[in-house]
């Protein structure tokens, strides 16, 4: 299926009713003036170079028509991330993927204080060019059968690429994931199936198109399904998020536990009513967040599993199937094995092994990076970089990334274990973050990074309980806002980082002192 086609035939059964509502530029568009100003970027775009064609626009009716203008025109968004170092993400993604055109906003440009790029054009320029008889054009254009419409867009195969996305480069430099139409379909298809989404429902569309999870969840599902999207382009504004989703009703809010976590503290009675799902990925969550979401407002926050290169569900869990702590049931039509690290053998039940995963949800590669798609993808099994497990019942659970598993004393450590267990005692509205750094005896240590001060002995005699000696931290430094990413998720890179300038200053400071000390004896 392919997905600016499929939009085409929502539109014109949807007609008048609510596609996008754009609460920052305050603008409501039905289904019917979503499909002309889609056609008219279509034609606009043809204009620019074929192939791929960078969007870096924030989420709003203006992003998801120029993602459907790009497919129509016969081109492929590239999603460019402007949360951090936009100008540099754009150069980059231009170099990685050979395209020029960047399809931008003067505002966002303003806003994040981001030179120009070369071939960036500006959709508030493109907007103002469009003459009445290009608008009449396209008006009538929509009002033919559908076959007729059809035949005036692109076409293309189902396993063309829809779009590039850019992986976070939380731990190294992003890679550009080839997702297809294909690939997308069949997941909305299968997660929709599973916590049963349907036309009726509405969603709050607050994530950046840039990450996989705005982009399937926020965008394309509720255009695929006929639904009402609300968009709103600053998820860091909890107090205005909360009044959104008081006023508009959705029915469906997904979001990061960082997000989550806002929109909970600045939340009042009723604010959540309208809501009967609310799902938390991207990052694992928290028990204190479901416990505290249940109890404020009475609501089941349900926790989902998966990846850009899986775009992206994998497993979720949902009404009447839902094991708190657990990524939830694997989706229909997906494959999931655990493997063992070592030996390559399936792993029993309960034990920890590395996540594999095959079905069409699987990505096509790595644009232009052959080694590393054979790296990740074999015999058509795509392997996560995660480890997990299954339980007796089949729900799948998360033990954290390779990469955050360390070895000790010839033991391997998950850091996301002790972050579990950590959090089960930090005071309110405190978060850690565990990282591996150095150590000349034992080859690696346990430091762990907390947003508020607290008290080290009593802390660690509480996690004793449940951990054993080898996986304690041997250090607790304050880092009073821990780094995220655009999407939410901590930057483990950069949290590391900061974590050894603080020691390497701390062991400075400790030399220097003793060298002052020896002196003045």
């Amino acid at each position: 299926m392919l997905l600016h086609r499929h939009f085409i035939r929502v539109a014109k059964r949807c007609g008048n009713k609510p596609a996008i509502i754009d609460r920052m530029a305050d603008k409501r568009i039905p289904y019917s003036k979503a499909l002309i100003a889609s056609l008219v970027f279509a034609e606009k775009f043809k204009t620019f170079g074929k192939g791929y064609i960078g969007i870096m626009i924030p989420t709003s009716a203006g992003c998801c028509l120029a993602v459907l203008g790009a497919l129509m025109s016969g081109r492929t968004p590239v999603m460019i991330n402007y949360s951090t170092g936009a100008a540099r993400n754009a150069e980059y993604a231009q170099k990685k993927c050979g395209f020029r055109t960047i399809i931008t906003s003067k505002a966002l440009l303003e806003k994040i204080d981001c030179p120009v790029v070369e071939g960036m054009v500006f959709i508030e320029d493109i907007a103002a060019s469009i003459s009445p008889a290009e608008k009449i054009k396209a008006a009538i254009l929509s009002k033919f059968p559908l076959p007729f419409i059809l035949r005036s867009v692109h076409g293309g195969k189902e396993d063309d690429d829809a779009v590039i996305l850019f992986t976070s480069g939380s731990e190294k430099d992003p890679k550009a994931v080839q997702l297809t139409h294909r690939n997308i379909s069949s997941n909305i298809k299968s997660f929709s199936e599973v916590v049963t989404i349907s036309g009726k429902d509405s969603i709050l569309a607050n994530l950046p198109l840039f990450h996989v999870f705005g982009l399937t969840v926020n965008m394309w599902t509720p255009l695929y399904h006929g639904m009402t999207l609300v968009t709103y382009a600053n998820p860091l504004d909890y107090r205005m998020i909360c009044s959104i989703v008081k006023e508009e009703s959705p029915t469906i809010m997904v979001g990061t536990p960082s997000f989550l976590w806002g929109y909970l503290r600045k939340s009042e009675p009723g604010d959540f009513g309208s809501l009967r799902l609310v799902v938390c990925g991207a990052d694992k969550c928290p028990d204190a967040l479901r416990e505290d979401f249940s109890r404020q407002h009475g609501i089941t926050v349900y926790e989902g599993y998966g990846t850009t290169e899986t775009s992206p569900v994998i497993s979720v869990n949902a009404p009447g199937l839902n094991r708190p702590g657990s990524i939830g049931r694997v989706l229909p039509g997906v494959q999931v094995r655990i493997e063992n690290y070592e030996t390559g053998e399936d792993c029993r039940t309960g034990e920890t092994g590395r996540i594999m995963v095959k079905g069409d949800l699987v990505m096509k590669g790595y644009f232009d990076d052959f080694e590393e798609t054979s790296m990740r993808i074999r015999h058509g099994w795509y392997d996560s970089g995660d480890m997990g497990f299954f339980d007796e019942e089949g729900f799948l659970w998360h033990a954290g990334r390779l990469k955050r598993f360390v070895k000790i004393g010839g033991e391997m450590v998950s850091l996301v274990g002790v972050e579990n267990v950590m959090e089960r005692f930090l005071p309110e509205g405190a978060s850690c973050c565990v990282v591996e750094v150095p150590d000349a005896r034992k080859g690696a240590r346990i430091v762990a990074a907390v947003t508020q001060r607290i008290d080290e002995k009593k802390m660690l005699k509480q996690m004793a309980a449940h951990l054993p000696n080898i996986a304690l931290p041997k250090q607790i430094v304050v880092i009073e806002e821990l780094p995220k990413m655009g999407s939410g998720k901590i930057d483990f890179r950069t949290t590391t980082e900061m974590v050894h300038d603080l020691l390497s200053k701390e062991s400075g400071e400790a030399g220097h002192g003793r060298r002052d000390e020896k002196h003045h004896a």
